[in-house]
């Protein structure tokens, strides 16, 4: 059992270890190498938990995927135990603080949503070369990450009362699609002031789909 945890240990501290170095040199720049310098330890530690580059970064997608989805759950949890919210309109409230609150961790790692994006756009070149692995992996995060937002829309609609017009998945596949848009526009022109407005707008747009009980 010991043995077991310091193994999950180490791929641990190995994939913080390669995301903080990627954070500078990039994925193509990212070596086994690098990653051992970064972490402290010698290249045949780093094949001994990661077989291949590929399989690091897909540790290092799911990391990055832990900790948006960690911030929209905490997001919930605080609007939820602030104030009694209930109907259409406390749904947009809820669902507005859920991705305020998950926005102040983006604006503040910026190489890190940088680094998401280069993660799925080499899990897709490795895809387009005939990787099956890669494949299963870019669609099987995008599910995971379709899962952890249904399950926030899911607890939004339990807590205000309301009923969903359109299937619950379809609406989280809906407001993560259009983060995904936004989060590429702000690295692009960092405008603070229109995210603001566009979070306001989502948060309509999905409180819209819903009518109360």
């Amino acid at each position: 059992m010991q043995t077991q945890l310091s193994a999950d240990s180490r791929r641990t501290h190995l994939v913080a270890s390669a995301v903080q170095r990627a954070e500078h040199v990039g994925i193509e720049g990212l070596t086994v190498r690098g990653v051992a310098d970064e972490a402290g330890v010698t290249q045949a530690a780093v094949y001994y938990c990661f077989e291949t580059k590929e399989a690091l970064v897909i540790a290092m997608g799911e990391r990055l995927l832990s900790d948006v989805t960690g911030a929209l759950h905490s997001a919930f949890d605080r609007a939820v135990d602030a104030r009694e919210l209930s109907g259409v309109r406390g749904l947009r409230e809820l669902v507005h603080s859920g991705l305020s609150g998950i926005w102040p961790g983006i604006e503040q790692s910026a190489d890190r949503q940088l680094l998401s994006y280069e993660i799925k756009t080499y899990l897709l070149r490795h895809r387009a070369l005939g990787s099956e692995q890669a494949a299963q992996i870019a669609t099987g995060q995008y599910r995971m990450r379709d899962s952890e937002a249904l399950e926030f829309f899911e607890r939004c609609a339990a807590h205000t009362g309301i009923r969903w017009l359109e299937p619950p998945d379809a609406v989280a596949r809906f407001g993560m699609a259009v983060i995904d848009g936004m989060v590429l526009r702000w690295l692009v022109d960092r405008d603070e002031i229109a995210v603001i407005a566009q979070l306001d707008d989502l948060s309509g747009l999905i409180a819209a789909k819903a009518v109360d009980l």
